[in-house]
């Protein structure tokens, strides 16, 4: 069956353009589904202007449908899986909006250290996202939701979300062995397993410490032993020093 937006009998009036080329200006024809085409006068190859991404940015057929597909959508891809991974944790935990909400604020700490220490994104993000998905079957099977049981059930859950989603079998697999991993990290961890844990440790100190406020002595313990990446250490730097209480308050 040949996808809806690929098949000319549905296509609608400018489905068929013309665009000028960015190297010399000439007139270059385009059928809508075409993901490039190269102008005759210059030689150069021009992506589709108009050519909607947003099926291809998760669609595992993309490649067979659209062939080739250029940077632009390749860069693209990650952005939009985890997002979807996102929606789909939400509703995998339906009510449950503190691990929703704890997720959420691992996610964004996983996407500021990982932008900074160059980490896969698409890997980083997704185990933010779906570390607490055990705490399900953890209460089902245990009726205790303690974290190394959730840590436990976790990998079996995220593998049948992640798969359900079409990821790449080498993404599912990296995924599920970060939030699988129950030990205290060594010092040949991967990148990505580092970025995953110090958003996930400043996500959890900070909750802590917005019960109990840290002192500076306390604070500087942590980032001095609790921190895998100088980009993790300098932002629970920025945030956990908001939760710190004022020595001079303490003393008085």
């Amino acid at each position: 069956m040949q996808c809806p937006g690929q098949d000319t009998r549905y296509w609608k009036p400018g489905a068929v353009f013309e665009a000028k080329c960015p190297h010399c200006g000439s007139e270059i024809e385009f059928f809508k589904d075409e993901v490039s085409r190269r102008c005759k006068k210059c030689g150069e190859r021009m992506i589709n202007p108009k050519l909607d991404f947003g099926c291809a940015s998760y669609c595992k057929y993309a490649e067979q449908c659209l062939g080739v597909l250029p940077p632009e959508l390749l860069a693209g891809r990650e952005d939009l899986f985890k997002d979807r991974v996102a929606i789909a944790v939400k509703r995998y935990l339906g009510k449950d909006f503190r691990r929703v909400g704890h997720a959420t604020r691992v996610a964004r700490y996983a996407e500021q250290i990982g932008k900074q220490e160059r980490g896969n994104l698409a890997v980083i993000l997704s185990a933010a996202y779906l570390h607490r998905v055990g705490a399900k079957e953890a209460w089902e099977k245990y009726q205790s939701d303690e974290p190394r049981l959730q840590e436990m059930e976790a990998p079996a859950a995220a593998r049948e979300i992640l798969t359900n989603l079409g990821a790449n079998p080498k993404l599912i697999d990296e995924v599920c062995d970060i939030i699988g991993y129950v030990d205290a990290p060594g010092a040949n961890e991967n990148q990505n397993f580092k970025i995953y844990y110090d958003a996930k440790r400043l996500a959890d100190l900070e909750e802590s410490a917005k019960e109990h406020p840290l002192s500076p002595e306390e604070l500087e313990g942590l980032l001095a032993n609790r921190f895998l990446t100088p980009s993790g250490r300098e932002l629970a730097s920025q945030e956990l020093a908001k939760h710190c209480r004022n020595p001079r308050a303490s003393q008085s």
